[in-house]
């Protein structure tokens, strides 16, 4: 087993900082945080069919999605969302907002992000059928959330 390393990804404005990938687990979860600065441009809506996803607010407040329900994940709070469902997240408010992530099992991992990266920070509008293809390749699929969404 490898000790493990923190690691940060910038995509655009929002920063990925992995603290545990599964090499460092045997394949069991990743570990991470994601900051997000108001109105910062996001992933759009998703699921991913084998992998489940813890959140826990650390500071600000994120409006995160998922299934037919909107949450606000402040300081200590928390949502799970089981795989297979459709789930987004934006920063409505006016302070950064930072959420500590846990994926189980470690199957989409920091690379997913890397490539991102190199196609969201390489200058102009990011090419989105690029994106769409990193996505799928890492098992995220693109879904639209239900029409209503309750609070």
């Amino acid at each position: 087993m490898t000790q493990p390393v923190e690691e940060l990804i910038k995509l655009g404005q929002v920063e990925i900082r992995f603290f545990v990938n599964g090499s460092h687990s045997s394949g069991s979860l990743d570990v991470f945080e994601f900051l997000v600065p108001p109105a910062a441009k996001v992933p759009e809506a998703h699921l991913h069919e084998a992998v489940d996803e813890f959140l826990y607010g650390i500071e600000g407040k994120l409006t995160f999605t998922v299934g037919d329900r909107r949450h606000e994940i402040g300081p200590g709070d928390r949502c799970f969302v089981p795989r297979g469902t459709v789930h987004h997240f934006i920063n409505l408010h006016a302070a950064p907002a930072r959420v500590l992530a846990v994926w189980s099992p470690a199957l989409i991992g920091p690379q997913f992000f890397r490539e991102c990266a190199a196609v969201i920070n390489a200058g102009g509008p990011p090419d989105l059928a690029k994106l769409k293809a990193i996505m799928a390749a890492h098992g995220l699929t693109p879904a639209a959330l239900p029409q209503t969404v309750g609070v």
